[in-house]
C-alpha cells in the first residue's frame, strides 16, 4: 500500500494528467516501441495509429490518480484489463519495462513540473499497481491452467473448418494441433489470435469472441473482414490466406462479459459483428436456463447478416428474435426478411414488450452502444441490469444526443 505522502502527491497530479494524459501516453508508446520493438507483437498497431489505445491508457492513468486511495472503485477496470492481459499471455516481467517507459514519458512531457517528489510518488504508485495486476493475473493463469483443456501461454491450433457466414463474416473452427481437448470457456469470452503476416515487421495479435457454444470439440471464432484505410490487416489476412489445415496461435479464453445468474427475462442485442459473443450467450442461456429470451440482431441488411439459420434453430416458446435492418436491400423489402427498419429505438423495445425489469446484454460498434445506453437510461433500467462489451480499447460511452 502506498504511503500517505505518495497518495496525496499522486492525487494532486490528477488535474495535470487530465490535461496532459494523452500527450504522456503518446510519448510512452513511442518510447516503449523504440526500446522494446518485440512488444509490437501483442499490440494492435491499428489502434495505435488511430490514437484509441493512447486515449484509453490516459483515461486509466487519470482514474488511478483520482482513486489511488479507494482502489475498490477501480475493480471493474482492473478485472477487464487483467482479463485482456492474460488473454495476451503478458508476463510479469513486462511490468517493470512498462513502468520505466511510463515514468520517462511523464518526465519528458511535464518537464520541470515533474519534480523529484512527483516522480518518486509515481514510481511507488506504479509499483503498487503492478503488484495488484501481477498477483491477480497469476491467479487467473493458475486457474486456467488447471481447468478442462487448460494451459498457460499460447498453443498451436489447426483450422478444421472454414465457413462463410455473410459477405463480410467468416467462421474458423479450431482444434488443438497436438490433439488434446480444447479449453473450456464461458459464453461471451474471447481468445487472442496471433498470426505471422508476410512482409510485415512483427507478428499481429487480435482478440476474437468465441461464437459457438462451449460443449463442442472445437473453438469457433467468426471474423469480420474490416474495410477501411488501410483495411484491417489481420481480418483480411485470415479471410484471404488461412484455409483448412493451416495453423494459428491462440491463447486461453478470457473475458468477464458473461451471463450472470438471474431469473429475469433476458434481452440479448447485437450490432454488426457484436453478434459473435451474443450468439454464444443465446446458446448457453437456451441450453442451461428456462428464462424468457429475446435476441435482437441489428445489422445493415441480409448480405451482412450472419448466423440467420443458427438463430432460427434456437427459437421456441421462450426464445424469440427480432431483426432490425438499418439499410435493407430491395430483395429484403420484398421478402420481409426483417422485423424493423432503421436504427434500434425505444419504440422497438416497447413494441417487443420488453420491460425495464429485464437483463440486457449487448455488443456492437460504439455509436450503436451509446445509442442503446441512452435508450435504456430513458426506460429507467437499473445499472446492474445493463451489461456490454467493447471490441478494442476500453472507451467511455457518452450518451447519444
Amino acid at each position: 500500500m502506498a504511503s500517505q505522502k505518495t497518495i496525496d502527491i499522486v492525487k494532486s497530479t490528477a488535474p495535470v494528467l487530465e490535461q496532459h494524459g494523452e500527450a504522456i501516453t503518446k510519448v510512452f508508446y513511442k518510447l516503449l516501441f523504440e526500446n522494446h520493438p518485440e512488444v509490437k507483437d501483442i499490440f494492435n498497431m491499428t489502434n495505435q495509429k488511430k490514437g484509441t489505445q493512447q486515449k484509453a491508457l490516459a483515461t486509466a492513468v487519470f482514474k488511478y490518480a483520482c482513486h489511488i486511495d479507494k482502489l475498490a472503485m477501480l475493480g471493474d477496470a482492473v478485472e477487464t484489463i487483467a482479463q485482456k492481459h492474460t488473454s495476451l499471455s503478458i508476463p510479469k516481467e513486462a511490468y517493470p519495462i512498462v513502468g520505466t517507459n511510463l515514468l520517462k514519458a511523464i518526465k519528458e512531457v511535464l518537464g520541470d513540473a515533474a519534480t523529484p517528489d512527483i516522480m518518486d510518488a509515481w514510481e511507488e504508485a506504479y509499483g503498487d499497481l503492478a503488484v495488484i495486476f501481477v498477483n491477480k493475473e497469476e491467479g487467473m493463469y493458475a486457474d486456467r491452467e488447471k481447468s478442462k483443456g487448460g494451459f498457460r501461454g499460447t498453443k498451436e491450433f489447426t483450422i478444421i473448418k472454414k465457413v462463410i457466414e455473410s459477405d463480410v463474416v467468416t467462421s474458423f473452427y479450431l482444434q488443438r494441433k497436438d490433439g488434446t481437448e480444447v479449453a473450456n470457456f464461458i459464453a461471451g469470452q474471447y481468445i487472442a489470435v496471433t498470426v505471422d503476416i508476410p512482409n510485415t515487421s512483427h507478428k499481429h495479435t487480435r482478440t476474437y469472441s468465441l461464437s459457438d457454444s462451449n460443449d463442442k470439440d472445437y473453438l469457433r471464432i467468426s471474423v469480420k473482414k474490416e474495410a477501411g484505410n488501410p483495411d484491417g490487416i489481420v481480418s483480411n489476412f485470415l479471410h484471404a490466406n488461412k484455409e483448412v489445415g493451416d495453423t494459428i496461435i491462440a491463447g486461453m479464453p478470457s473475458g468477464e462479459f458473461v451471463l450472470k445468474e438471474s431469473n429475469r427475462p433476458l434481452v440479448l442485442i447485437s450490432g454488426g459483428i457484436g453478434v459473435t459473443p451474443i450468439l454464444s450467450m443465446f446458446k448457453e442461456a437456451k441450453a442451461k436456463t428456462n428464462r424468457d429470451i429475446i435476441f435482437i440482431q441489428c445489422v445493415l441488411n441480409s448480405k451482412i447478416q450472419a448466423f440467420k439459420g443458427e438463430i432460427q434453430e434456437l427459437l421456441g416458446e421462450k426464445a424469440k428474435s427480432a431483426v432490425v435492418f438499418s439499410s435493407p436491400l430491395d430483395s429484403d423489402i420484398l421478402g420481409q426478411d426483417y422485423n424493423y427498419q432503421g436504427f434500434l429505438s425505444e419504440s422497438i423495445l416497447k413494441d417487443l414488450n420488453i420491460t425495464n425489469e429485464s437483463d440486457f446484454y449487448f455488443c456492437g460498434p460504439t455509436p450503436f452502444m451509446a445509442n442503446l445506453l441512452s435508450i435504456l437510461k430513458s426506460l429507467n433500467v437499473n445499472e446492474e441490469n445493463i451489461n456490454y462489451e467493447f471490441f478494442g480499447p476500453i472507451e467511455e460511452l457518452a450518451p447519444a444526443n
